[in-house]
């Protein structure tokens, strides 16, 4: 069999297993992620509540970070319960203590508690909206809080998938 049969052989095999799975769906392929059900109970809640922030903003999108930054605080790893990562970002949703700090100055009622999800969730949403989704820029924002193309395509794709889901 040749290079080129068996290639294809193996494409005509993933895409058979992906249908299966739930990877590709109608015609061509689609972003994927977990549903709406991979989401804990209270940070759904709190996604939900924080997701009418400012205009642009849903909840799908704030659980896209959330899933994307540290599964929704059940990543087992520095930073996310206590201490920081090699960046330095803290909490369930990866900030750095800076950051935190300047948006709870401009947003009051956002908590102190970098590590709680009732804190780092609502002060998510007023960092997206600051950061250029209240005037509509969903890329923009998403690129502030993480300086990478691959990882915005990342976030909105599981947003999409949570939408999908809901």
């Amino acid at each position: 069999m040749s290079l080129l049969s068996k290639t294809c052989t193996a494409a005509v095999l993933f895409a058979a297993a992906s249908i299966a799975v739930g990877y590709l769906k109608g015609a061509g392929a689609q972003a994927s992620g977990p549903g709406i059900a991979d989401i804990p109970a209270g940070y759904l809640a709190q996604y939900r509540a924080a997701g009418d922030t400012c205009p642009n903003l849903d909840w799908a999108l704030l659980a896209g970070i959330g899933k994307v930054e540290t599964n929704h605080g059940r990543l087992r790893a520095a930073g996310v319960r206590s201490g920081a990562n090699s960046a330095g970002a803290k909490g369930p949703m990866q900030f750095l203590t800076p950051t935190f700090n300047a948006v709870r100055a401009r947003h009051r009622g956002i908590g102190s508690d970098i590590y709680d999800p009732d804190d780092a969730i609502p002060a998510a949403a007023h960092y997206l909206c600051d950061s250029g989704l209240a005037a509509g820029n969903e890329w923009q924002a998403i690129y502030a809080y993480n300086h990478a193309g691959w990882y915005v395509a990342k976030v909105q794709a599981q947003a999409a998938a949570y939408r999908r889901s809901a």
